[in-house]
């Protein structure tokens, strides 16, 4: 089978890579081992998150790393016999959060998410996927005046910098929105621009049909099997051996395995993560997202029942499963939301974020190989900047004007890989 390009990795970014490609004329086929949005995208908390132009950053306070040490946190967790394996990324993780190396990050970063919402709204129409989606925003709650006001704070500089909206609320004021949750809380954040998306998964599996609509094929197969083939690419699929002059590594937490077997040494980590859907009461549902920020946990109202998704956990992405947080997460979410529903699956489900040093996507040209691209390292914005990341890389391999600096996110940014 030949083909312009093959896109290995069918979660969201490789997804919507797929779809840009095929609307601009190219022959295309996704190749993934699972179907669709089955893997990392299937598992996040479903939110399109133009709210979210500061990355995540490693905590620098002593104090704060302290605490973090004691690994007893619903936020947080960590496998102890893991650290001297993941201690390069961590420690370039925790260099890179400097304010003075952070600030240009952001710089680089917030004009690209402030497109995810746009971006996004293109595929969903295209794909019909509107009964996927809510427009309500999403709510950040506090436990703490200390941890109220620091939120603010940083909302009011997102608002000034960026002009991303909010509005701040009471608790009373939340729980007369949501009359099941609690009223008990110092502050609440509304974020109202953001979308919601109830059914990740789901959502992916109609960009694929976008896409095989628009004249591309998804087909199941082994990414690691892709070789290079005079001037192009071969890889092994279920239907037989696909060609292509251009291949994209798209595998989220995966890249580095095929990467690194084509000589490039990224240093990259995962942060590990789990969910578990409980019960919707039939009595003051839940309707909103939300996230109990001082324990580190979100409660989603999804398709499946309402999904509780946990921080992050750093441990090989294929240790066994230590759903602690989650275990953790449901004592916290039960005083927050009372009539919180019984568990819907007999065990969590867990996935992993793919995450670069900077905290910033790896989107572009291969170094040293000219028909190779990749789009891989969203960590937890990988749901939100799918459809930008294909546009975006879409337009570099076609020779188009990107519609963002795409130099932030070039893989050569590492020096010698």
């Amino acid at each position: 089978m030949q083909a312009d390009v093959i896109v290995l990795g069918a979660g969201i970014v490789g997804t919507s890579v797929a779809v840009h490609l095929a609307q601009r004329g190219k022959s295309v086929v996704l190749v993934d081992r699972r179907g669709p949005g089955e893997e990392t995208s299937y598992g996040n908390a479903g939110l399109i998150q133009i709210e979210g132009v500061l990355p995540y950053t490693f905590p620098r306070d002593f104090g704060k790393l302290l605490r973090y040490a004691r690994n007893d946190r619903t936020d947080m967790h960590y496998h102890p016999t893991a650290l001297p394996g993941i201690a390069g990324f961590l420690y370039r993780y925790w260099w890179n959060s400097a304010p003075e190396r952070y600030r240009p990050i952001v710089e680089g970063y917030a004009p690209f998410i402030l497109h995810a919402v746009d971006e996004h709204a293109k595929l969903i129409e295209a794909a019909g996927a509107q009964s996927l989606i809510g427009k309500n925003g999403w709510y950040r709650l506090f436990r703490t005046a200390q941890s109220r006001d620091e939120a603010f704070r940083e909302a009011e500089q997102v608002r000034a910098e960026w002009g991303v909206a909010h509005e701040q609320l009471t608790g009373a004021e939340l729980h007369r929105r949501e009359p099941g949750l609690s009223e008990k809380f110092a502050g609440v954040l509304h974020w109202t621009g953001p979308w919601s998306i109830t059914d990740p998964g789901a959502l992916v599996v109609a960009y694929s049909a976008l896409l095989e609509r628009l004249g591309g094929k998804f087909i199941h197969g082994d990414a690691q099997t892709l070789e290079q083939k005079g001037r192009g690419w071969v890889v092994d699929t279920a239907e037989g051996k696909v060609e292509a002059a251009e291949v994209v590594v798209a595998l989220g937490p995966w890249a580095g395995d095929l990467t690194s077997r084509l000589g490039y040494r990224y240093v990259l980590g995962v942060k590990r993560g789990y969910h578990m859907h409980y019960v919707q009461p039939q009595s003051q549902a839940l309707t909103s997202w939300v996230h109990d920020t001082d324990r580190g946990y979100m409660l989603c109202p999804m398709d499946r029942g309402i999904r509780l998704t946990t921080g992050a956990e750093f441990a090989p992405r294929d240790a066994d499963s230590t759903p602690i947080q989650l275990e953790r997460a449901e004592v916290s979410a039960r005083e927050m939301f009372p009539n919180l529903g019984a568990r819907v699956e007999a065990e969590p489900w867990r996935g992993a974020r793919p995450c670069t040093v900077d905290m910033k996507p790896i989107i572009g040209q291969a170094p040293r190989h000219k028909s190779l691209w990749f789009a891989f390292g969203h960590a937890h914005h990988g749901m939100t900047l799918g459809p930008a990341t294909g546009r975006l890389l879409a337009e570099m391999m076609t020779g188009e004007p990107t519609f963002v600096d795409a130099k932030p996110f070039a893989p050569t940014r590492f020096g010698a890989v």
